[in-house]
């Protein structure tokens, strides 16, 4: 039995077995399970399976195996469940017991009491999680291509025009992958909302004169984007409840596509453009004012973004600012965070005797130093407490430094040493002191006192 299927069948019997999955998603390190009744999922045992590295209990049972593997178990688990990756199992609330009925009553309250702003970051996650992978692959080609530039290739020649042409795809339909995403994720026709997202982003916007002024392309960025996408599918709904069946395939898309047009081009450009400029340039002025301060706070505080797996919800800040500017400064200072947490995990792996902690750090420190961080976050700093605080301020110092240094990435999706090719301006050194900056600092404050053997009990 190869080892990806045994970890979904021990997965699915601590969670109650396949007849209690609703729903089975991963991202890049974590198996994601919608659960129809939570309380059968035993989080002890589960903590317990080799090759599990964390469990994070939140409106999906999240199980964090790992990049790579996270991709097999998922495959295993729809296996053996019957149930498409991303695919809902049908609820029948007539077949319920009274206890399934109380259960499902408590989910749709818990879905009540999440705050708006939670719900936004998670929504915004759930639209970029899923292009992650290509904007990786197109970064890192990008990055190599202009390594290669500055390193005095010829950028006319044939190779190098097929990279640069293979790394900024992504970025060019970037748009219409959104819209898509963002119809998807709220209920709509994906490809009307990939019709809101081609809308905002044609170049035959330059023709149109509006308010006095020609429009811009592109203007409000991927914020306007998300909000004419689900634009989109607010009027696609509120019309087909009042369309006969018979014409809806007609009407229905025609009215939404005519209506949300003309209210994205006289409403939602210029709106999402102001957005845009206050979120970006704020940002930038923010750095280039509080300098120091600025990059340690923003460095130290976000871990607990990550914690929360609402850190995907900066993603279009990043992507804005790269429009904006050609590079994202944000993406080197929050790098850090990751940095503080590899050192404060050094610190551990060095003090304790404790044989299964050390294994733990074995298998997950080499994927940290590349940039994805969960394993070590999950299955080390966050269990034993104290470490993940030391880590955070490591984190500090190295997001200072990066705001000092002015470092920028020019792509997004990738971490920690991994990012060192996306670095603008040729300042890849820089960034690698950072990185050292965080690690030394992780490791001094995790040592001296964020670890005690006592914390090693348990794990």
């Amino acid at each position: 039995m190869k080892k990806e299927q045994k970890m979904a069948q021990d997965i699915l019997k601590q969670v109650g077995g396949k007849e209690n999955i609703q729903r089975v998603a991963h991202c890049m390190t974590r198996l994601r399970l919608s659960l129809k009744d939570d309380s059968k999922a035993n989080i002890n045992d589960l903590k317990r399976i080799d090759g599990v590295m964390g469990v994070v209990e939140d409106d999906t049972l999240q199980i964090v195996v790992g990049p790579g593997t996270v991709n097999k178990v998922a495959a295993e688990m729809s296996n053996e469940t019957g149930l498409a990756i991303g695919e809902e199992a049908a609820i029948n609330e007539g077949d319920m017991d009274f206890s399934e009925k109380a259960e499902l009553d408590r989910e749709k309250m818990k879905q009540k009491n999440k705050t708006p702003f939670k719900l936004f970051l998670r929504r915004v996650g759930n639209i970029f999680i899923p292009l992650i992978p290509g904007l990786i692959a197109s970064g890192i080609i990008n990055g190599a291509a202009n390594f290669a530039k500055n390193a005095g290739v010829d950028e006319t020649a044939t190779y190098m025009q097929i990279l640069l042409l293979l790394g900024s795809t992504v970025f060019t339909y970037l748009a219409i992958l959104v819209g898509w995403n963002t119809a998807k994720e709220f209920g709509g026709t994906p490809v009307l909302g990939a019709i809101a997202g081609g809308i905002l982003f044609n170049p035959l916007l330059a023709d149109i004169t509006i308010y006095g002024e020609p429009l811009v392309v592109g203007r409000g960025g991927l914020f306007g984007v998300i909000f004419a996408a689900w634009l989109m599918t607010f009027v696609e709904k509120k019309v087909r409840s009042v369309m006969h069946s018979s014409i809806d395939i007609l009407f229905t898309p025609l009215i939404t596509v005519l209506v949300v047009g003309f209210i994205s081009l006289y409403a939602i450009v210029p709106v999402a453009g102001v957005l845009s400029d206050i979120i970006t340039t704020g940002l930038i002025s923010a750095l280039d004012v509080g300098g120091v301060v600025a990059g340690g706070v923003l460095a130290a505080f976000f871990l607990p973004l990550v914690m929360l797996g609402l850190h995907h919800g900066l993603t279009p800040i990043h992507v804005e600012l790269m429009n904006t500017f050609g590079s994202t400064a944000l993406l080197p200072i929050l790098a850090m965070a990751g940095a503080g947490q590899v050192g404060g995990t050094i610190a551990i792996y060095v003090k304790t005797k404790n044989q299964r902690l050390r294994n733990i750090i074995k298998g997950a420190l080499p994927v940290g130093i590349l940039g994805i961080g969960e394993p070590l976050l999950y299955g080390v700093t966050l269990p034993l407490g104290r470490p993940f605080i030391t880590a955070c301020m490591g984190a500090a110092f190295g997001g200072a430094f990066q705001a000092v240094m002015h470092t920028a990435a020019q792509g997004i999706g990738v971490s920690g040493i991994s990012l060192i090719p996306l670095i603008a301006d040729s300042k890849y050194i820089w960034y690698f002191l950072g990185l050292v900056v965080s690690y030394v600092f992780g490791f001094i404050f995790t040592y001296l006192f964020g670890f005690k053997e006592r914390m090693a009990e348990g794990i």
